[in-house]
Order: structure tokens, then sequence, then C-alpha cells
């Protein structure tokens, strides 16, 4: 069995840690302590143990075990039920990576189960150990230790999130190439981290009402609602980067359109130009071609030509060449070709 953890505490002293099992069930029948059990990423078979000990609902047993499950509290009975979506911010790729953590809490057990390596519950039980006050209040004890460290843990979190959203602030009006991947992709893992910590606040709330209820002690539920004031402020921080982050996809399409829009006009004035070349480069040929017309027909060798024996001809020729050329740039010039 993935066993990672295991221990019983009586009063908020741990009393021992056994080996197996069914040492730990049968010390807290013995002693009437608290078990505390941790696995990691265990079958379905590897946790029936437990199930079967503690009274765990089968539906719960099935989403521990299958992991993907989204942050939410559920009651079965007396057993409580929460998962939790740890996160990590890893400098180096600048990216979230996601855990989850699944905790059974009764009236005397605790049961973690683990899908990664964050958070790191041996901080946890260090922190309880060292105030044997705070642990003797319970697994309702260990329940407020477990969120307070998921919840600061988001704190590194939030400020790598931050500084990759002051990042690609400056980046979109540089005009950097890859600025709109990064931006979908940093809103991809804000929503997703958004996924992970909104819940909380719904679940904050419903453990603080039920505090009455199931007897929590007034120092524990102080203690819940600094957690609580924390998940706030980390929502309210998380909500502004998603809206940052469609405002900058938002902005960038503008700018994008803009430099587009600059462009097809810059093409479209050279396009002018173009236009306006060709005409005058037209109506010069056109102007040359017409005394090229007179002189190649009075260029043929035939004799039979109008006008090719008559004295005046050559000057008539050349009359002609200058009215028709002329004519034609006056054509031009009044349409504006010229």
């Amino acid at each position: 069995m993935p066993l990672v953890a295991n221990a019983v505490y009586v009063g908020g002293k741990k009393r021992i840690n056994p080996d197996t099992l069914d040492q730990t069930f049968e010390l807290m029948r013995d002693s009437g302590g608290m078990g505390w059990i941790g696995l990691y990423r265990p079958e379905r078979m590897e946790i029936q143990a437990v199930e079967t000990e503690f009274g765990l609902h089968p539906l719960a047993v099935e989403d521990a075990t299958n992991g993907h499950q989204r942050a939410k509290l559920e009651r079965y009975g007396d057993t409580l039920f929460v998962v939790l979506r740890p996160a990590r911010y890893l400098d180096a790729e600048e990216k979230v990576e996601f855990g989850e953590l699944h905790i059974f809490i009764g009236q005397d057990f605790v049961v973690t189960i683990r899908h990664a390596e964050s958070p790191d519950l041996g901080i946890v039980r260090r922190r309880l150990e060292a105030d044997p006050e705070l642990l003797g209040a319970g697994p309702q004890a260990v329940l407020y230790a477990m969120l307070d460290q998921v919840v600061d843990e988001y704190g590194p979190v939030v400020q790598g999130l931050e500084n990759d959203v002051d990042e690609i602030e400056n980046e979109l009006f540089g005009g950097a190439p890859d600025v709109s991947r990064r931006i979908y992709e940093l809103h991809r893992e804000v929503i997703e981290f958004q996924r992970a910590t909104q819940p909380l606040e719904d679940m904050m709330d419903a453990l603080l009402r039920g505090s009455d209820k199931y007897r929590m002690e007034d120092e524990l539920a102080r203690n819940l609602r600094d957690v609580q004031d924390h998940v706030i402020r980390v929502v309210e921080r998380v909500n502004t980067f998603r809206a940052l982050l469609q405002n900058a996809l938002t902005v960038h399409s503008t700018l994008v359109a803009q430099r587009q829009n600059e462009e097809t006009t810059r093409l479209t004035e050279t396009s002018l130009q173009q236009g306006e070349e060709v005409k005058r480069i037209s109506s010069w040929a056109a102007i040359l071609f017409a005394p090229t017309l007179i002189a190649s027909i009075y260029g043929m060798n035939f004799d039979v030509i109008p006008e090719l024996h008559w004295g005046l001809g050559y000057p008539f020729a050349l009359l002609l060449m200058v009215a028709m050329g002329g004519g034609l740039y006056w054509a031009f010039k009044r349409n504006d070709w010229l």
C-alpha cells in the first residue's frame, strides 16, 4: 500500500507511528486517539482497509482514487470529504503546476490522499505537532492546517502570475511577435487557477456555518475566518488577472487590426502612385505612337500612296504628326493623365 504517513495522536501529542494500518486501527480503539493516515496515489483495492474501517462512502472513495476532481466539500453522514487543488509556480517554465489533495475528516480520523507532490503535508504535520493545543482540537484542526497550507502556497503563484501579466503589458505595445500566444497560454493558466481557488469561498462559508453544529472551538473558527480572508484576496487577484488578460487580448486584436489597416492604406497609396505612373507612361506612349504610325506608313516602299509625289506631302506629314501628337497631349492633359 502507498502509505506515506501513519500516526496516532492522543491529547494533541503523537502516541506512536504504527507499522501497519491494522495497528493504527487497534491503537485508535484502545487509546481513543485520533488516527492520521496519509496515502499517495492509492488504487481502489489499496484503500479498501481504510474504507471499511472508517465507513467511507464508496462514491467519495471512487473520486479520491480516480482523481481529476474539482475543488469541493461534501458531507457523507459523519464524514467530511474535501478536495483541494494545490498549486505551485514554476519559475523556469513560467507555468503553474496543479496538484490534487483529497481529505476525509471523521470524528477521530484524518485520511489524506495525494495525487501530486504538492502540498508538502510534512510541513503541516510538523506545525501541528509543535502546537499540541491546536492539534488537540482534533481532525477539524488538521483540516484547518491543510487549508491554511494550501492557501499559503497560492501566494507565490499569485506573485508569479502578476509578474507575467506585467511583462505581457510591456510586450503588448512593444510589438513582440509571440505576445498573442503568451497571452492565450497565460489566460488559460489563470482560468485553471481560478477553478482551483474560487470554490474555496463557498467551502469556507460552509465550514464556518457548520462551526456551531459540529462544536468547533472558537479559536479554530477564528483561524478559519483568517484563511477565508486570504482566500477572498486570492480570488479577487485572480479575477483581476483574468480581466486584465481579456482586455489585453482585446487590445492586441485592436492593434493588429490597426497595423493591418495601416498596411492596407500604404499598399493602396502605393498602388495609386503606380497607377499614376502607368497613366503617364501610357499617355506618352500613345503620343509617340501617332507620329510613328504616320512615318511608318509613308516609309513603306509603294509608289501608289496618296500625296507621295505631292510637293507639299512632306510638310503635310510633319504637320499631321504634330497635330495628332498635340491633340493627344491636350486630351490626356485634360483628363489628368499628364
